[in-house]
């Protein structure tokens, strides 16, 4: 895989303090008519770090724009859905630890 093809799956996001924050884009999980991406934190050296994935939703910013804006998600139920989803796709490529 080149450096271009890496770049693809990249997403960089402002965290709260409004500081960038690199994620590997890993999937677009469907659930109740919503939308969620999960994402894997991503290094300075562009590693991915071992560890949680980030799940947030995905909301249109406006019926004009192509851009979409992601929120975190609070309800827990909802979170272990959409997780379970991605870890049954997933599973013959990541090793979850429960």
């Amino acid at each position: 895989m080149n450096e271009n093809e890496e770049l693809d799956n990249i997403i960089i996001l402002n965290d709260e303090d409004g500081n960038e924050v690199k994620f590997e884009f890993l999937d677009l999980v469907e659930l109740d008519d919503e939308e969620y991406v999960v994402l894997l934190p991503v290094t300075e050296e562009g590693e991915e770090e071992e560890g949680e994935v980030f799940i947030l939703k995905v909301e249109d910013s406006d019926e004009n724009s192509d851009e979409e804006s992601y929120v975190s998600v609070e309800d827990e139920d909802t979170l272990n859905k959409v997780f379970e989803i991605f870890k049954e796709k997933f599973k013959d490529d990541f090793d979850f630890v429960d």
